[in-house]
C-alpha cells in the first residue's frame, strides 16, 4: 500500500465505529445468522453458491472459543433448515488454536461431524504468518479423518508453493487466494505481479496433482489467466470454482456466474465485523477514501 493510502486507512481507523460501519456494512452480511441467511437465499436465487464465516479470531479463553463453536453448529443447522447452497468457513485462532492445539482439534472434530450428517463441508481459513505451520498441521490431522474439509492458502507467502507440494497435501480441496495480512518482506512477496506470478504457479500444481481448487481472487487479469489455465487444461467443471468475497467487485461475480462457472461467495456476519472490515478497506484503498471524502463532504 502506498504511503497516501496507509494514511487514509489510518484516519478511517480513528473514526467511531459506527461511522466506519456505514460503509463497511457492504462487506458484512448483518450482526446476526439471519442477515447470512438472507444474503445467501439472494445469492442462491443467482445461481450462485456460498460458504458463511462466523466473525472473530484469536479468542483469549477457551469459553469463548466454545462460544462459537456453538455459533458455527448453528450455521449448518441453519444451511440444512433453509436449503441453502452453501458450507462453513471458520477460523482455527476463534476456535482456540492458539490457545491449546488439541483442544481446537476437538472442537473442530465436533463442527466436522454435524458437517458431515449434513452431507456438508467445512472450510478451514488460514490466518496469519504466525499460525500457518498450526493451521496446515491442524488440517492434516482432520484430513486423516474425514473427506470433507478443506484449507485455504495464500500465495503472497513465499513458502505456499513448498507447502502445497508435500505428499501429504494431495488430494486437498483447496481455496487459493493472494492473502491481506501484513507480512515482511523475508516471507512474502511485496510486488503484485510476484504475487500472481506464484499464484498461477501454485494454482498450475494443484491442479496438476489431484487437487480441488477454489480459485479465489477479485483481479482479472487472474480471472482470465485462470480461463486460460482451465482451457489449456481441458478441465471439467468438478475440479474448480471461483470464489469471492461479499460486496466486493460484483461485475466480475456476475460475469464469471454468466460465463457459466461456478462460484462461491464468502458472506461473514456477526458482532465482531469491525477487524474484518478494516482489512477488507486496508485491501481496497479506494473504499476507505470514499469514506474519507464522505466525512468532509459538506454537499
Amino acid at each position: 500500500m502506498n504511503p497516501i493510502n496507509t494514511l487514509i486507512v489510518s484516519f478511517v481507523k480513528l473514526l467511531p465505529k459506527s461511522v466506519v460501519h456505514i460503509f463497511a456494512k457492504r462487506y458484512i452480511a448483518g450482526e446476526k445468522l439471519d442477515d447470512a441467511v438472507r444474503v445467501v437465499k439472494e445469492l442462491n436465487a443467482k445461481g450462485i453458491v456460498a460458504t458463511i464465516d462466523v466473525l472473530g479470531e484469536a479468542v483469549s479463553n477457551k469459553k469463548e472459543s466454545e462460544r462459537a463453536k456453538i455459533e458455527c453448529l448453528e450455521v449448518l443447522d441453519a444451511i440444512k433448515k433453509n436449503n441453502l447452497n452453501a458450507n462453513l468457513s471458520l477460523k482455527p485462532t476463534q476456535l482456540g488454536l492458539v490457545i491449546d492445539k488439541e483442544f481446537c482439534f476437538n472442537q473442530v472434530i465436533e463442527i466436522l461431524e454435524k458437517a458431515k450428517g449434513y452431507n456438508n463441508f467445512v472450510r478451514i481459513d488460514m490466518e496469519d504468518s504466525s499460525t500457518t505451520d498450526d493451521i496446515i498441521e491442524l488440517y492434516q490431522k482432520l484430513k486423516a479423518k474425514y473427506n470433507n474439509v478443506g484449507v485455504v492458502v495464500q500465495s503472497y507467502l513465499r513458502r505456499t508453493l513448498a507447502d502445497v507440494s508435500t505428499p501429504q497435501m494431495n488430494g486437498t480441496n483447496y481455496r487459493l487466494c493472494k492473502g491481506i495480512y501484513v507480512e515482511p518482506e523475508e516471507i512474502a512477496f511485496k510486488n503484485r505481479q510476484e504475487v500472481r506470478d506464484n499464484f498461477l504457479e501454485v494454482l498450475d500444481h494443484m491442479l496438476d496433482h489431484g487437487n480441488y481448487v477454489g480459485i479465489a481472487t477479485h483481479d482479472d487479469y487472474l480471472v482470465n489467466k485462470s480461463y486460460q489455465v482451465i482451457k489449456n487444461k481441458n478441465l471439467s467443471k468438478d475440479k474448480f470454482e471461483f470464489q469471492m468475497l461479499y460486496g466486493v467487485k460484483e461485475r466480475l461475480r456476475d460475469k464469471i456466474n454468466s460465463d457459466g462457472y461456478k462460484i462461491r461467495i464468502y458472506v461473514p456476519f456477526g458482532e465482531h465485523w469491525y477487524k474484518y472490515s478494516i482489512r477488507r478497506l486496508q485491501e481496497n484503498p479506494n473504499m476507505a477514501w470514499h469514506i474519507t471524502k464522505s466525512i468532509f463532504s459538506f454537499n
